[in-house]
């Protein structure tokens, strides 16, 4: 009602059966998106643009059409994951992403940039009209999943994806250290603020593999994943290795050339959804 207070307590009219206003953003008319999973993390420094790169991966080698936005405007990596440098074009119904050799579509900062080394140096709610931007105005073409590449944290932009975008699903990356017990706690407790479902964990860094005898070294101590998911009742879905042969291919655009089924426990989560 245009007269609302806003004040309840002091108000007679019913409105218990009125709904709240949807703050979900709408999809450019020329787009077609069927499902949204983000990939989060509580802190930095996890791998997340990583895990990102390697579920598109391997969501598009299972024969679906794949996007990622990259939502991480201040730190982004996904043109560089794939070896991309330029939108495809623009018209007047608005911005093409990227397109990868295997046909992954990205959006990113970085692609908008006359130099991608330069920062972005915006403030909070500049940085989240930026992402909200890349699902209004970016024509995404008949996607099945879109990954979105979400910054640490849980500051303006995860609010306004959360809040903008029709998430599906999220994916938590972490590490084995101790203090992932925290961070990750922070991460599930705003997904459940926000009434979105969280598939499960995947641990990065998770050990390294000795190139001649094969033992698994678990080089930030002991995990306590397994205690952390227990608590909220999620599945871990992925372990993941150090290994320098990804490192290596993401620095170089490289990332499609990248085979591993260490991610296909994510993979199966997705599809179900």
């Amino acid at each position: 009602m245009s007269s609302c207070s806003g004040n309840c307590s002091s108000c007679s009219s019913d409105c218990g059966e009125r709904k709240a206003e949807s703050l979900l953003a709408a999809l450019n008319p020329k787009s077609s998106v069927k499902k949204v999973i983000a990939v989060v993390s509580g802190k930095g420094g996890v791998g997340k643009s990583t895990v990102t790169s390697m579920l598109a991966v391997a969501m598009a080698r299972e024969g679906k059409r794949v996007a990622v936005l990259d939502a991480d405007i201040t730190g982004p990596s996904a043109p560089t994951a794939f070896g991309v440098h330029e939108c495809q074009g623009a018209t007047e119904d608005g911005l093409y992403p990227a397109l990868t050799r295997s046909g992954i579509q990205v959006m990113s900062i970085n692609l908008l940039l006359d130099n991608p080394a330069d920062p972005v140096v915006w403030r909070g709610p500049v940085i989240a009209g930026a992402v909200k931007q890349f699902w209004t105005d970016v024509i995404w073409e008949d996607v099945d999943y879109m990954f979105v590449d979400m910054p640490p944290g849980t500051g303006d932009v995860p609010l306004t994806v959360f809040q903008s975008l029709p998430i599906d699903g999220v994916v938590i990356v972490t590490t084995p250290q101790d203090l992932v017990s925290m961070i990750v706690s922070k991460a599930v407790k705003m997904a459940e603020m926000m009434h979105i479902p969280v598939l499960g964990f995947v641990e990065n860094y998770s050990y390294l593999k000795c190139p001649d005898c094969g033992k698994k070294i678990e080089v930030f101590g002991k995990s306590h994943l397994d205690e952390i998911a227990a608590k909220f009742g999620l599945p871990v879905l992925a372990r993941l290795p150090i290994d320098p042969s990804v490192a290596q291919a993401y620095d170089n655009g490289l990332m499609e050339t990248v085979y591993t089924n260490d991610v296909d426990g994510v993979i199966d989560a997705v599809l179900k959804i």
